[in-house]
């Protein structure tokens, strides 16, 4: 019988050389399936001058400007993070091909990428749906794409002094935090920017946040955990009279005076897992626990 007629939209990492054959590979192993392949243009740009030539795919696109079954990243988590924020609420499953270091979120490796494109074509895979947070402001800051998988970002700009940010959550006032800034995560970015300022390890699908102070001036202020379902409201005060709000690491300067809201959004990210896949195990892998320094 023959092989289902599938699309992908790829997405890869411009910034430093990829393992070339596998990924021309994948593209072979695409073409022999009769698969309709399109690449992101400057990635595709990229390709076609290392590999000298061009290459055999069904169109070339910019931004957002897709429409396919499947969504392929290979890169890092970084890539994979650009690429969901050109999928958002496409309902495009994503596949991570990890060709950085750590991936969390890419988590296939360059030489499964054969195995898991078969396991596609015969359904052989789960998906797992992460929660997206939006952030809103009476301004026209980020109107473009207001959402993050992993994390929004309340941050001092540069080597001003430390920020005020006076925060509710569901109408109810909660504290306000003296500090660097507050990062308030999802349960996928749990393990990126707020873990390395000492906040939970969420797993995912469990319909939290966290908040998260970033060098807090108290010692007493720690992390909080809330439903996803809560609104947060954030009032920023500086002395530079501005501050920095960051998605997913796309930053932008916001006036003091700006009121930040950040709530669940209306869509989820979907991403393609292996049977096989186990979270505890990737977290026991990637964060080493257990490992012996003394060795």
């Amino acid at each position: 019988m023959a092989d289902k007629k599938l699309s992908f939209a790829i997405f890869g990492n411009d910034r430093k050389a990829l393992e070339l054959m596998q990924v021309w590979e994948m593209l072979d192993y695409l073409s022999k399936r009769n698969a309709d392949v399109f690449i992101e243009e400057t990635f595709y740009r990229n390709l076609c001058r290392d590999l000298n030539g061009d290459l055999p795919v069904a169109g070339v696109f910019e931004g957002n400007s897709f429409e396919t079954d499947y969504a392929i990243s290979l890169g890092g988590d970084g890539t994979f993070l650009r690429a969901a924020s050109k999928v958002g609420a496409k309902n495009i499953p994503i596949i991570g091909v990890n060709m950085g270091r750590l991936g969390f979120l890419a988590n296939v490796l360059p030489g499964e990428v054969l195995e898991m494109l078969d396991e596609i074509y015969v359904g052989n895979f789960d998906i797992e749906e992460r929660s997206v947070i939006k952030l809103s402001t009476d301004s026209e800051k980020f109107r473009d794409y207001p959402f993050a998988l992993n994390d929004i970002a309340i941050l001092k700009r540069d080597t001003a002094s430390m920020i005020s940010i006076r925060v509710s959550v569901g109408g109810e006032y909660v504290v306000t935090y003296l500090a660097d800034g507050l990062i308030i995560s999802t349960p996928t970015g749990s393990t990126a920017y707020s873990l390395s300022n000492g906040g939970p390890i969420m797993v995912p699908r469990s319909g939290i946040l966290s908040l998260t102070p970033v060098a807090p001036h108290s010692l007493n202020i720690r992390p909080i955990v809330i439903g996803d379902d809560m609104e947060i409201k954030l009032e920023v005060e500086s002395r530079s009279h501005s501050f920095l709000a960051a998605i997913d690491g796309r930053s932008e300067r916001v006036d003091e005076g700006t009121t930040v809201t950040i709530a669940k959004a209306p869509f989820r990210i979907r991403i393609v897992k292996r049977h096989n896949h186990r979270y505890f195990s990737t977290l026991r892998s990637k964060l080493m626990w257990g490992a012996d320094s003394r060795e």
